[in-house]
């Protein structure tokens, strides 16, 4: 086994799926964080994001053309959901970066829980300031319910 074949079969994967298994999302990598938001849009969703880049780290896997969009305000960029149960898979940047890469973020609470409890748990103040706020230690199985 080569030195890349190694690296392949240790990257961790973690997954998720909509309530109807029509959509699914990989994160390929360690998730380093998750991000609970307090704006308008996500403290009624109630996600948790783990961020990276489209096609990347995350993929996001819609073979059937369940996905359908909900753009608001700046058009900057989409949140996700499977037309066909309801669940906010994920939100995607509308542009590339200055890099040339598109943002995306999928919802851990797609995720098994045993899979994402452990990812610490960071806020976000995206309905006052638009800035991070003390994690307070805690992670995402703190919030899970």
């Amino acid at each position: 086994m080569t030195t890349g074949e190694a690296q392949q079969i240790a990257v961790k994967i973690t997954r998720g799926s909509c309530h109807c298994g029509a959509v699914h999302w990989e994160f390929r990598g360690t998730i380093p964080d998750a991000t609970i938001c307090n704006c308008t849009v996500c403290r009624r969703y109630g996600v948790l994001w783990a961020y990276e880049y489209d096609g990347q780290g995350i993929r996001v896997e819609d073979t059937t053309d369940a996905l359908t969009a909900y753009i608001r305000g700046s058009q900057s960029l989409s949140f996700n959901f499977c037309r066909r149960c309801g669940n906010l898979v994920s939100w995607r940047g509308l542009r590339p970066g200055d890099n040339g890469q598109t943002r995306i973020a999928v919802n851990l609470r797609l995720a098994e829980p045993a899979d994402v409890a452990d990812i610490p748990l960071l806020r976000f103040d995206g309905l006052h300031s638009f800035e991070d706020l003390p994690s307070g230690g805690r992670t995402v199985a703190d919030v899970w319910f």
